[in-house]
């Protein structure tokens, strides 16, 4: 199936079906003992996960609210000074806040295991790999789970607290009153942390897209402007009307975006250069 090889005594043979469904499962039962282990983590440090995590973009204390209020005051643009009232928070089930911690600690399990995660499924497909793709994607687990975590803390310090300063004061009527659930605020939060560590994947993607020639540059060329747009289109509806904020939130997509058609270019190049090489070789024979 991935071409894995067993070794018995001082023989190799590829591996059954069935061998491969048992490796599998163990890389998985590893990764839900990680998991379990972070979320086991996060549910012992409630007070830090929720007061100082989840909720601090709410409060105008967080560094972002702050930062912002202090360059709103510097060019005289009051829209930038965001969160200065907290939204009032509230939980309508009895068993809301118990069934939010466990659901939250399970969420942070993942992200404080995702290195590792990553790690095993990496460890899984490599040896079905050639030694010159190995070599290609050294160095995958440390760049995917840079990326992530590098997304997870924009999304926090960025993209949250402009959503919770659009969406808890957005109102279609003065005679209607915004009370927003536990369940939905932090829904929000963590969906919105998690799609920003996903999309700064991009760049990883596009690698392994490019190396199995699913996606070229010129594909990515010729559509840059629909990314653009739409990049722009996300921008100013999570945030604050006016320009700064838009630019805030887009520019890193965008170069995100530049440097996946930088990389795919490269990916393109090498493998020219290999096809070159083993058809050069193969005329030598």
């Amino acid at each position: 199936m991935f071409g894995r090889m067993k070794k018995e005594g001082t023989e190799e043979r590829e591996m059954t079906f069935l061998e491969h469904l048992e490796e599998l499962r163990w890389h998985l039962i590893r990764i839900f003992i990680a998991v379990v282990s972070g979320a086991v983590i996060a549910f012992m440090f409630k007070d830090i996960i929720f007061d100082h995590i989840i909720l601090a973009p709410n409060s105008p204390g967080f560094i972002t609210n702050r930062l912002l209020c202090q360059f709103a005051d510097l060019v005289n643009v009051p829209a930038l000074c965001i969160n200065q009232k907290s939204i009032e928070l509230i939980s309508i089930k009895m068993s809301g806040q118990f069934t939010t911690h466990i659901n939250i600690s399970l969420v942070a399990g993942i992200i404080i295991a995702f290195p590792y995660i990553f790690w095993e499924f990496w460890s899984f497909f490599k040896p079905a790999l050639y030694e010159k793709e190995r070599k290609y994607a050294r160095g995958a687990v440390l760049s995917a789970s840079l990326l992530f975590l590098t997304g997870i803390t924009f999304g926090y310090f960025i993209i949250i607290p402009l959503s919770i300063n659009f969406l808890g004061n957005y109102s279609v009527s003065d005679v209607v009153t915004n009370q927003i659930n536990i369940n939905s605020y932090i829904g929000s939060v963590t969906s919105v942390a998690l799609a920003s560590g996903i999309t700064f994947e991009l760049p990883i993607v596009v690698f392994f897209l490019a190396r199995i020639g699913v996606i070229t540059p010129e594909f990515m060329k010729k559509y840059r402007k629909h990314a653009i747009v739409l990049i722009l289109v996300l921008g100013a509806i999570i945030t604050p009307p006016d320009v700064f904020s838009q630019i805030l939130v887009s520019l890193p997509l965008l170069i995100l975006y530049e440097v996946s058609i930088f990389i795919a270019a490269r990916v393109i190049r090498d493998r020219k250069l290999a096809d070159e090489a083993r058809d050069a070789e193969y005329a030598g024979k």
